[in-house]
């Protein structure tokens, strides 16, 4: 049910945009998030949205260059990923779930249910 798509390789300082079907999800699995994990690395979250008001939020450790957003009638949510760099490659994936979207600007994996495959990120 979540299918990424828009991942690539961009050299640094460059920009990508991730987009995250939600086609047939319940809106009641309202909470809609970005992950990404890197090799030896543990998964991050990196971004979520509250589809029901379109608030969302991004982590710390991208805030400034990464942007979360959605299209509720075209069942998609995006994540806008500005001056990528080497740290930036991972294998980023969109999870749903309910209840709890973010506190603050942390974004935990285990609030999130259901995952998509993860599409990859590579900046050199």
């Amino acid at each position: 049910q979540l299918v990424e798509s828009g991942g690539g390789s961009v050299q640094a300082g460059g920009s990508l945009t991730l987009s995250c079907s939600t086609s047939g999800l319940p809106f009641s699995t309202y909470c809609i998030a970005w992950f990404r994990q890197a090799p030896g690395k543990e998964r991050e979250g990196v971004a979520a949205i509250d589809r029901r008001s379109g608030d969302g939020r991004v982590s710390d450790s991208v805030k400034g260059r990464f942007a979360i957003s959605q299209d509720n009638a075209k069942n998609m949510v995006y994540l806008q990923m500005n001056i990528l760099t080497p740290d930036d490659t991972a294998v980023y994936s969109c999870a749903a779930g309910r209840h709890v979207c973010y506190a603050g600007n942390v974004v935990r994996h285990y609030w999130y249910t259901s995952w998509g495959q993860g599409t990859q990120v590579t900046v050199s």
